[in-house]
């Protein structure tokens, strides 16, 4: 987990980097005139000339009406995980077991599949297939029991550098994306809001100690097989923020935690 963190912190310093490095970059936008402004940026860096070049030449205001599909790698988000207790960012004491480290307790996914239908250039909806892990580093010495319904825990006498209850989950967005025009350097506003949906293919308990080394055993958690919920994303070219939440219990089978809710907020690359 922490590579592909550093992985993805890597990659969007990288994206910035390039985007102010370009030493020739053309843009194009079309005003409610129907005239074409071309943007010439030279440079490097900070120092960067610009030429702004007029063609009177009639183009379309806007972009065909129009279905879309195709496999893509988009809407990478990475963020923090946090529950939501009966309305409350505390746990109740039927839930203290599962109080968690919450700078390290994280939510990673990214979509690869889309289908999806533009309605114009400022609205289009879509539904998209992808993959959502979340993950608890819990704060307690326990051992969260396999297989057990309901949820349960023995106490350990061992100190864990690491606890991690993890879950993984087939995401399918539906959302409604709202778009301002392009500005001089390509880039849009994008307001996108969505239902999200997510089906269970696995969960496991993640341990290290230096008792027992690495230990890591996969089976059933008690994770809700199927989530739903809704998710707000905002966004300026291709990065941006979100928030999701979902509506149903994060653990079935298990009446204590009735009510205990997951709530995701991070950054998220690619729209």
């Amino acid at each position: 987990m922490k590579r592909l963190i550093f992985t993805t912190i890597i990659c969007l310093a990288a994206t910035v980097v390039f985007a102010q490095t370009d030493s020739v970059k053309t843009t194009t936008t079309t005003d409610s005139t129907k005239t074409r402004h071309t943007r010439i940026r030279l440079g490097f860096g900070d120092d960067v000339s610009q030429v702004r070049i007029n063609d009177t030449t009639d183009y379309p205001a806007t972009k065909a009406p129009g279905f879309s599909f195709g496999i893509t790698l988009t809407r990478f988000d990475i963020g923090l995980t946090t529950l939501n207790d009966n309305g409350s960012f505390n746990l109740s004491p039927a839930n203290q077991f599962l109080s968690y480290r919450s700078w390290r307790s994280s939510n990673i996914g990214f979509d690869v599949i889309q289908l999806g239908y533009r309605f114009n250039s400022s609205f289009r909806i879509y539904t998209a297939g992808g993959f959502d892990w979340t993950n608890l580093r819990l704060r307690q010495s326990i051992t969260i029991l396999r297989d057990h319904a309901p949820l349960s825990y023995t106490q350990d006498d061992i100190k864990y550098d690491k606890n991690r209850l993890s879950a993984t989950y087939i995401r399918v967005p539906v959302a409604f994306d709202f778009r301002t025009r392009d500005d001089d350097d390509g880039r849009r506003f994008h307001f996108v809001g969505a239902a999200e949906m997510g089906v269970l293919i696995s969960s496991s308990l993640k341990q290290e100690s230096k008792e027992n080394g690495d230990f890591k055993l996969g089976g059933n958690y008690n994770f809700a097989k199927f989530r739903y919920g809704a998710s707000l994303r905002v966004g300026y070219g291709a990065i941006g923020v979100f928030g999701k939440y979902y509506f149903n219990n994060m653990f079935e089978n298990s009446p204590a935690q009735d009510g205990l809710r997951n709530f995701s907020f991070g950054m998220s690359v690619g729209w």
